[in-house]
C-alpha cells in the first residue's frame, strides 16, 4: 500500500513514513493511492478486534504482530456500542474509551502504530508530537500516549470555547511526556500555527538531530485509519440483529467539524461497505453545510463558541483529502492556495455533483440542539450529549428511506451542564464514566498559557 500528498501525487511514501510524518513536506495531508476492497463475506460477523485487524491489515500488509497491538490498544477500554432506538435508526456510541469521547477508538491504537511506525523506518529520535485540539483529540492524544516511549505530545487548545471537563482532562495530566498549552485564539488558530511548523524547515531543523515531528489529529492517517473500522462492525452488528439483511444501504449521520470522522465513512464507502448517504450534520458554524449545498468554501465569516465546542471549526482539514479524490492534485493544491490567499475557494459544478452523490448536510444552532436534547430524552429515555444531539436532528431533517445510524461522539457527562439544563434534571453520578470522576480534586499540572504567536517559543521551551 502506497500513500501520496493531496497536493504532489508525483510523490510517494510507505505507510509507515506516512503515520511517522502525519504531514507531507508540501503541507498536503496522506492519502491512499488506492482503497482495498472488503466483501461482507470477509467482515460480517466479525467481533471489534477481529474487524480492526481486517480492515487495517489491508492498509498496513507489514505490520507484524499486529492483532497483538490491537489488543493491547482495547483490552481495556473498548469505545464502541450500538444502541438500536427503533426500526430505523441506531445510535453508534463512541465514547466508552479512555476519554469518553470518539477519539479514544483511534487514539488508544495510534501510540502503537506510530511507534511500529518509527522502528520500521529505522527512526530512533524521539517523536514530537504536535495537536490542536477543539476540545476532544487533545484529552484523548494525552491519555493515548501518557508515558509512551520515544514520544512528547504538545496540545494546543483554545482559551475559551471548550468545557470545563474538557479543559481539565487536559490540565490534570500526570505524565511527564505530555503537555497541553492553552492558546488564545479558536481551534482555526491553534491548528493553522500547528500546520505551519511542519513547513517551516527553519525551525523543525533546530531539533532535527534527536527528534523528528509529527501529529495525532486527524491530518495524520493513522488517526484516520481505525475510524473506518467502526462503520463496519456497525454494519456488521446490524445485520447479525437482523436490522438489515446484508447488502442493504445504511445511511450514517455524523457531526463533524474537521471532516475526519464523515471521512472515514466515505472511505469506508470506497472500500465497498454498503453506505447509502453520508449526513454531515453541523452547527453555527456552517461552513461545511455551505460548501455541501453551494459548492462554496468560505472561511471567512464570524466565528461562533456554541454549545457544541468541538465542532467550533471553520478551516475543516479533512475536506482537503476528500477534493483530491474528488479532483486530484493539481485542484487541491489551488483550491488550499486560494483558501490561504483568499480565505475561500469555489469547486467545480463537476465535482460539486459528485460531492452530493455521497453526502447531504444539515445544520442545528444552539437552541436547536437543546430541544433535540430534550426531546430525544422525553420521547426515546436516551440522553445525548450536544454534539450527537445535532446528528441525531439532521437523520431526523434529512428523513432518509432504510436504515440510518447516528454517530454519538461524546458522554453526555462532557458538557453535563448544557444536557441538564436541556433535560431540566441532573445526570446520575453513579453513571458517570470514571475518566471524567473527580476531575475537579486532580491537580492541575499542565499551566501554559500563550498567544498565538508564541506556540514556537512554547515548544522551544518544553523541548
Amino acid at each position: 500500500m502506497k500513500f501520496t500528498s493531496t497536493r504532489n501525487d508525483k510523490v510517494s511514501f510507505s505507510a509507515q513514513q506516512a503515520i511517522a510524518k502525519g504531514l507531507a513536506d508540501d503541507g498536503g495531508l496522506f492519502v491512499p493511492t488506492t482503497f482495498p476492497s472488503v466483501s461482507t463475506d470477509e467482515f460480517l460477523g466479525l467481533d471489534y478486534e477481529k474487524m480492526v485487524g481486517l480492515i487495517l491489515s489491508k492498509y498496513l500488509p507489514d505490520f507484524e504482530n499486529l492483532d497483538e497491538m490491537i489488543h493491547s490498544a482495547y483490552k481495556n477500554a473498548l469505545p464502541v456500542s450500538l444502541s438500536v432506538l427503533t426500526e430505523n435508526l441506531a445510535v453508534l456510541e463512541l465514547f466508552h474509551g479512555k476519554s469518553a469521547a470518539f477519539k479514544d477508538v483511534a487514539l488508544q491504537l495510534l501510540p502503537y502504530l506510530l511507534t511500529t511506525s518509527l522502528k520500521k523506518i529505522g527512526e530512533k529520535r524521539q517523536a514530537i508530537i504536535l495537536t490542536a485540539t477543539s476540545g476532544d483529540t487533545g484529552s484523548a492524544a494525552m491519555s493515548g500516549f501518557s508515558n509512551v516511549d520515544q514520544t512528547q505530545v504538545i496540545v494546543f487548545y483554545p482559551e475559551v470555547g471548550i468545557s470545563d471537563i474538557q479543559r481539565l482532562q487536559m490540565t490534570t495530566q500526570a505524565a511527564k511526556n505530555v503537555h497541553a498549552v492553552a492558546v488564545e485564539g479558536n481551534f482555526d488558530d491553534a491548528q493553522r500555527a500547528v500546520k505551519s511548523i511542519f513547513q517551516d524547515h527553519a525551525f523543525t531543523d533546530q531539533f532535527a538531530e534527536n527528534q523528528i515531528f509529527s501529529s495525532a489529529n486527524s491530518i495524520n492517517f493513522g488517526r484516520l485509519l481505525p475510524q473506518i473500522v467502526y462503520y463496519f462492525w456497525t454494519y456488521s452488528e446490524l445485520v447479525s440483529a437482523d436490522k438489515i439483511k446484508s447488502g442493504d444501504l445504511v445511511n450514517f449521520s455524523v457531526p463533524t467539524g474537521n471532516f475526519g470522522d464523515i471521512l472515514a465513512g466515505y472511505y469506508a464507502k470506497k472500500m465497498g461497505l454498503p453506505v447509502g448517504k453520508l449526513i454531515c450534520a453541523t452547527n453555527k458554524n456552517s461552513v461545511l453545510y455551505d460548501v455541501l449545498t453551494t459548492g462554496t468554501y468560505d472561511r471567512n465569516r464570524d466565528f461562533y463558541i456554541t454549545n457544541s465546542p468541538s465542532m467550533d471549526i471553520l478551516v475543516s482539514s479533512n475536506f482537503e483529502r476528500l477534493i483530491y479524490h474528488l479532483a486530484g492534485a493539481k485542484v487541491t493544491q489551488a483550491t488550499q492556495e486560494q483558501l490561504v490567499k483568499e480565505g475561500k475557494y469555489q469547486l467545480s459544478a463537476e465535482v460539486f455533483e459528485q460531492l452530493q452523490k455521497d453526502f447531504l448536510t444539515e445544520k442545528c444552532d444552539d437552541d436547536e440542539t437543546i430541544e433535540e436534547i430534550k426531546a430525544v430524552s422525553t420521547d426515546r429515555n436516551y440522553v445525548m450529549d450536544p454534539h450527537t444531539a445535532i446528528a441525531y436532528a439532521a437523520a431526523r431533517k434529512a428523513d432518509l428511506d432504510g436504515f440510518t445510524v447516528v454517530l454519538a461522539t461524546a458522554s453526555p457527562y462532557k458538557f453535563a451542564k448544557t444536557v441538564e439544563d436541556a433535560i431540566e434534571q441532573k445526570l446520575p453520578e453513579d453513571k458517570m464514566p470514571d475518566a471524567l470522576k473527580c476531575l475537579d480534586k486532580k491537580p492541575v499540572t499542565q499551566l501554559y498559557h500563550v498567544t498565538k504567536d508564541q506556540i514556537r517559543t512554547i515548544i522551544k521551551e518544553i523541548l
